[in-house]
């Protein structure tokens, strides 16, 4: 093997242990479910975007949410490669300052409205915990993504108006890696 091609896989291979804030280590997540609990009628909707071979080829659930209701909605995620299995999500929220997760696709524009309900020490949004409003009855596709955002030379990548610019120029204006980005068909079903 040719020695510079070598020093290269070696130096790719060694992360900065005497820094581990800055660690760019991308998280593995083979599951992510969304669980929808009904503000007034207590009602729980359940959906799974699931590839647990991670092959390709995931299992998705549907959404069917009541307009006039607003759901408190919690967002998790598993590596289910790792054994025993990983939740990602208590990950996410101990490095909350360094990950955001969106909301967009087709579903946020008009048919449902998601407001942020958590923040990190900082107040900036995370997105593991949401309020959902199904604003008119439809269908569309709700896009969920994990942003991990390091440190960048000790400075933060996150920033308060980061869903903002994703909602008005897409992820890729905005700093860090994605860590899952999956889609589910969303129905806002009228009462």
């Amino acid at each position: 093997m040719n020695r510079a091609l070598l020093a290269a896989l070696l130096l790719a291979a060694c992360s900065d242990v005497s820094n581990p804030t800055e660690d760019n280590e991308q998280e593995v997540i083979t599951t992510v479910t969304l669980t929808f609990v009904g503000q007034t009628s207590g009602n729980t909707v359940e959906a799974t975007w699931a590839d647990p071979e991670n092959d390709g080829s995931p299992v998705i659930d549907p959404i069917e949410l009541g307009v006039g209701e607003t759901w408190d909605l919690s967002v998790s995620f598993l590596d289910e490669l790792s054994d025993p299995t990983d939740d990602v999500t208590t990950e996410v929220a101990e490095e909350s300052d360094q990950h955001q997760v969106f909301f967009t696709g087709t579903a946020v524009d008009g048919l449902l409205d998601i407001a942020y309900a958590d923040t990190d020490d900082n107040g900036f949004p995370v997105g593991l915990s949401a309020e959902v409003t199904p604003q008119a009855s439809g269908t569309g596709v709700l896009t969920v993504t994990l942003r991990h955002l390091p440190l960048q030379g000790g400075v933060p990548q996150k920033t308060a108006d980061l869903a903002d610019t994703v909602a008005t120029e897409g992820l890729s204006a905005i700093p860090g890696e994605t860590d899952a980005s999956v889609d589910f068909d969303v129905t806002a079903i009228a009462p």
